[in-house]
């Protein structure tokens, strides 16, 4: 029996192939975004230095530290500081720091795993260099070059900032009204220019909450728009004829793309078996 032809996967920019050859969709944290979580990141951490330096000059100018026990004592503060507490805030919050979480990020491997130990060390690291060692300017270029916004860092640890807050989604098309079931069945709605189309659909989702004068004049307005493409017009009031027209044209091309998918995964079927055959 033939082999059958290999099959083409495509992977879009916003997807990720897992190990099981798998593609999620997901969202990357946008550069502005991940800006302004690395800038808070920053600032902490600068913040902390600035406390600790105060901390142990203030014990140096007691005669408690000596001038060489300060010295060591600095450097093993910006290491804890720069490397090892963002190493570990990653690692034990999953890729999470507090700036990631004020914009909605955190790190997450290119396949989009979890991020571990690994991961967060070699970013940490890398990050001595491109944010403090650099003012940010390697980061910043670097970042806004690469397609998910990834610093240096990320390149080396495999890694990219997740979002994870979700866009909320839009409120459910509203149906048919009642009572229109018949003339839905029989009428004849033709297409609808692009522009108008649009603006019928937003005013079905939001008239709800518009001003009553100002939706009435809305709604007389769309619906004599939307009268030359209608037959036979429905005796109704002007917004009810405005959303039946939109629940019609909704509902009819829904099912002209069900039915072009059916018939594209049929004809694909009947290749496949003629190749087989």
């Amino acid at each position: 029996m033939a082999a059958g032809p290999p099959v083409l996967v495509e992977i879009r920019q916003d997807e990720v192939l897992t190990g099981e050859a798998v593609a999620l969709d997901v969202q990357p944290l946008g550069y502005f975004l991940r800006v302004v979580g690395a800038l808070i990141d920053v600032l902490i951490a600068v913040a902390l230095m600035l406390g600790a330096a105060l901390l142990l000059g203030t014990l140096a100018g007691q005669g408690a530290l000596s001038s060489a026990t300060l010295q060591i004592a600095l450097i093993v503060t910006l290491v804890l500081v720069t490397v090892v507490l963002p190493t570990t805030v990653e690692t034990a919050s999953g890729g999470r720091s507090l700036g990631k979480l004020a914009v909605g990020g955190r790190i997450v491997r290119a396949d989009g795993g979890a991020s571990g130990f690994r991961q967060a060390l070699i970013r940490a690291l890398v990050g001595v260099l491109e944010i403090y060692l650099t003012v940010g300017a390697v980061a910043l270029l670097v970042g806004a070059f690469t397609p998910r916004s990834q610093r240096l860092g990320d390149l080396m640890a495999g890694t990219y900032s997740e979002r994870t807050r979700a866009p909320r989604l839009p409120d459910p098309a509203p149906g048919l009204p009642a009572g229109l079931e018949g003339w839905a069945a029989v009428a004849d709605v033709a297409r609808l220019p692009d522009r108008l189309a649009r603006r019928i659909s937003q005013f079905a989702r939001e008239a709800s909450a518009m001003d009553p004068s100002a939706r009435a004049r809305l709604a007389q307005s769309l619906a004599a728009e939307a009268a030359p493409f209608v037959a036979p017009v429905p005796a109704v009031p002007p917004e009810v004829l405005v959303r039946a027209v939109a629940a019609v044209r909704r509902d009819r091309e829904y099912d002209a793309l069900r039915l072009q998918d059916q018939r594209v995964a049929a004809l694909t079927a009947g290749l496949g078996g003629v190749r087989g055959g």
